[in-house]
Formats: structure tokens, sequence, C-alpha cells
């Protein structure tokens, strides 16, 4: 783990972004707390709040019209899960 200043990791963002990227824990430390560098991943979502609710409002506008599957019981989500 590596516990940089903000003054260091201004001075020095290419070589803890890089620390960062390759798996190695940075710290940065501050007079309002510390925080973790963490690359973003394949996995991560950063979606708007406004993307976020439009989601939401298709997925039910999709239900609605009857688009939508019942799973009753872990075998059927089991299966379904499968079958994607």
């Amino acid at each position: 783990m590596t516990v940089v200043s903000v003054r260091d990791f201004r001075a020095n963002q290419g070589k803890y972004l890089d620390l960062a990227a390759n798996g190695e824990s940075v710290i940065l430390t501050s007079r309002k707390g510390q925080f973790k560098i963490t690359p973003i991943s394949e996995d991560d979502s950063v979606v708007s709040k406004k993307e976020f609710f439009a989601r939401i409002d298709e997925a039910r506008k999709s239900l609605a019209e009857g688009k939508g599957v019942s799973v009753s019981g872990k075998e059927e989500l089991d299966s379904l899960l499968a079958s994607l």
C-alpha cells in the first residue's frame, strides 16, 4: 500500500495512477480525509441520475407491455440464468 499526500500526488500523478492501474493500493491523504485511488473496471458502471431513471422507466414500460419474465423459485431462476 502506498500513502501519498495531495502535494506529492499532484507532482507525480502519472506514477501513482500507474501504481493503481497495476493493482497497488494508493491512498491519498488530505485535510478532508483519506481517499483510495481505484481504477474503474469493465464491471463498474458510471451512469447519470437522468439515465438511471430513464432505464427504470423503460423497464417499467416493458413490464406493462407484458415483456417481462416471471420466475417462481430458485430452480426456475437457475434455469433462466443458465439460458442467458
